[in-house]
């Protein structure tokens, strides 16, 4: 059985106004388990609170009511807040905001330096972690002329050098324009796949949960489905009734068998598709 990254139990999130009677319920009666190494995708709508539960999966946010844990340690444990978010860290929908050195290199070092690292370890990690995003040949250019795919690499790069287990990311291709979102999704697998990193993808796009080992979809800040991308996405109707599309291809299935075409009703890619027909 695996390792738990990330247990959230019976977890609500309040907003608060101005006013003390304008509260917002965020995230309510959540309860999930995360296991280390897995490929989680959160999926929903804006406002449906998957962006909430990102911020309280590190302890950027404390639950309102429940408990966070991060390999065991309670998020509102106050010692334990910056080993939470070195376990556990935080990719932004927006690299300009993460990006605060001059030099592509000097931004990658800056968790690491904050950290206390000796700097022949931290020369070690920033050439580990431009590797790994392929962005090693740019180590010595200024981050605001990179494109916005390559940005988000070095933001992705700046918290793997500081090693964490679990990487969030909150909606990391939302900015980015279509060959920004296949070089993101590329590096996402890899971190995965290869470097054996907990992933949890909060998105809403489609055909970025393909890939996931398990999607959830939140609705009003509960989760209202659970399963593998091949059991979310065959329940077509059910995902366009929460305000969400399917992958092109499966709904392009989708409506071939209402013309009579007997397909598979859960195919996920264009292969499977070619196959069946």
């Amino acid at each position: 059985m695996a390792e738990e990254m990330i247990k959230i139990e019976n977890v609500n999130y309040e907003y608060t106004s101005f006013g003390d009677d304008d509260k917002l319920l965020a995230v309510k009666d959540v309860d999930v388990s995360i296991k280390k190494g897995e490929h989680l995708v959160i999926l929903g709508h804006n406002g449906s609170g998957k962006s909430t539960l990102a911020k309280l999966m590190n302890g950027l946010l404390l639950p309102t009511k429940g408990d966070v844990y991060v390999k065991g340690m309670n998020t509102k444990d106050e010692e334990k807040t910056w080993e939470i978010r070195e376990t556990a860290g935080m990719v932004f929908q927006n690299p300009d905001n993460q990006l605060v050195a001059t030099i592509v290199e000097e931004d990658v070092a800056f968790g690491p330096e904050n950290q206390g690292i000796p700097p022949l370890e931290i020369r070690r990690r920033v050439d580990e972690a431009l590797r790994i995003v392929e962005m090693t040949d740019y180590k010595k250019h200024a981050p605001h002329l990179l494109s916005g795919g390559q940005k988000q690499r070095v933001a992705i790069a700046g918290i793997l050098a500081m090693k964490p287990e679990c990487i969030i990311l909150d909606e990391p291709t939302a900015m980015l324009d279509p060959t920004g979102r296949i070089e993101i999704m590329n590096t996402i697998k890899k971190l995965n796949k290869e470097e054996h990193k907990t992933i949890i993808h909060i998105t809403h796009y489609m055909d970025e949960a393909v890939e996931a080992d398990r999607i959830l979809v939140m609705e009003k800040g509960q989760i209202v489905m659970e399963g593998t991308p091949r059991e979310i996405f065959s329940q077509v109707e059910e995902v366009k009734r929460l305000g969400l599309d399917v992958p092109q291809v499966t709904e392009l299935a989708y409506e071939l068998r209402k013309e009579g075409i007997d397909i598979p009703g859960n195919i996920l890619t264009v292969e499977e598709l070619v196959n069946a027909l």
